[in-house]
């Protein structure tokens, strides 16, 4: 395993194929793993330039223990099987029990919050990092956050909006439904505070006429990010998709859960949302067209007096996410995380270097708008 010092979990999925082809383009050994071999075989013969990564790939049991074997000897495991909220505290064990640093895609507010409660001293004490949601729908947002707060210091009131245009994957739909059973957050005098169910807005993107609407979806994992932050008081995030019409399904879809499922037992939720989840997508979506599968991250900040815009303009919220993670293992085969325990991905990385790698490959542009 020292040759190959990154193990990407979940290599068949849309988001651990990405990782993969960007490893390559960073030029770092890597693990493909997951819980069948010929599957990521037949999905890595389609990587671009595959021929030319230096690669292994393993089969193995969604299990601590034989996750911790494949794991002994690994920097960073890339974890992308989800939704993480059911899935990912076994990654994180085995992580742990390996001595090895763990980031995955799942944004998923409640699994963000249980890595900060249950995970962050056990690696912090480790001297070893775990950063969840280390992916797009948040991290390319983060960066704007960052780059405000370095702008305008008097800033303590943080509203995100994080959008793409595209098809939600397998595992990204899962998630979308499997959040209703969940409470949506916001921080406010560093409390969190819940939504009320089904909370929508309207929201205006600058240089746009259309308002477009956006949901908390659990919160996003920003109020988690800045609970403990001195300077940060208030979080609002929002976010979703660029198409209406897939908005105000998922909408009524809330408005379904508070109506007829929200009194039945979590187990039965769960099946039940997890059936609907994929009549809505059983399919591998086509991969992203930069042209048309755009993401747009905008974060308007105040303070007393301070107040900034920034936004993040964006292509393939899916490419996004295999770059940052790939530019997060690449960082961490050669040098330690600037924090331990739980961290944000510009916390564990700086919010510049991983700006400056989307915008090495094309894929976000950040602009100070007001």
């Amino acid at each position: 395993m020292a040759d190959r010092p990154v193990v990407v979990y979940g290599a068949s999925g849309v988001s651990g194929r990405l990782t993969v082809e960007y490893l390559r383009e960073y030029n770092v050994p890597f693990v493909a793993a997951g819980r069948n071999r010929e599957r990521i075989e037949e999905v890595l013969s389609h990587v671009p330039g595959i021929a030319t990564a230096d690669y292994e790939i393993v089969q193995v049991g969604h299990t601590v223990d034989e996750l911790t074997d494949l794991l002994r000897g690994a920097k960073v495991v890339c974890n992308s099987v989800g939704p993480c909220i059911y899935y990912a505290d076994t990654v994180v064990e085995a992580a742990l029990a390996a001595g090895c640093h763990y980031i995955d895609t799942g944004g998923e507010a409640p699994w963000v919050r249980r890595v900060q409660e249950q995970w962050n001293r056990p690696f912090a004490d480790a001297g070893l990092l775990v950063a969840p949601a280390t992916a797009y729908m948040s991290a390319t947002a983060e960066t704007a956050i960052r780059e405000a707060q370095d702008l305008a210091p008097g800033i303590d009131t943080i509203e995100v909006l994080s959008m793409f245009m595209g098809y939600p994957t397998f595992g990204s739909t899962q998630t979308i439904f499997g959040q209703l059973q969940w409470e949506s957050f916001f921080l406010e005098q560093n409390e969190y505070v819940e939504w009320p169910p089904v909370t929508t807005i309207e929201a205006l993107i600058p240089g746009e006429f259309r308002t477009r609407l956006a949901l908390p979806w659990g919160g996003f994992p920003h109020p988690a990010w800045f609970k403990d932050d001195p300077r940060i008081a208030n979080v609002y995030a929002f976010g979703g998709l660029l198409d209406r019409s897939l908005m105000e399904n998922v909408v009524a879809g809330q408005r379904d859960y508070q109506e007829k499922l929200r009194a039945l037992p979590a187990e039965e939720q769960r099946r039940i949302l997890a059936e609907i989840a994929e009549s809505v997508q059983s399919e591998t979506p086509p991969r992203e067209n930069r042209r048309r599968q755009r993401t747009i991250d905008v974060v308007s900040a105040r303070g007393s007096l301070d107040s900034i815009q920034v936004v993040v303009h964006g292509q393939g919220a899916y490419l996004q996410t295999g770059l940052i993670q790939a530019f997060a293992a690449h960082h961490l085969v050669f040098q330690p995380p600037r924090a331990f325990g739980f961290a944000s991905p510009c916390s564990a990385f700086g919010h510049r270097e991983l700006l400056a790698a989307l915008e090495a490959y094309g894929l976000a542009r950040l602009k100070v708008v007001g």
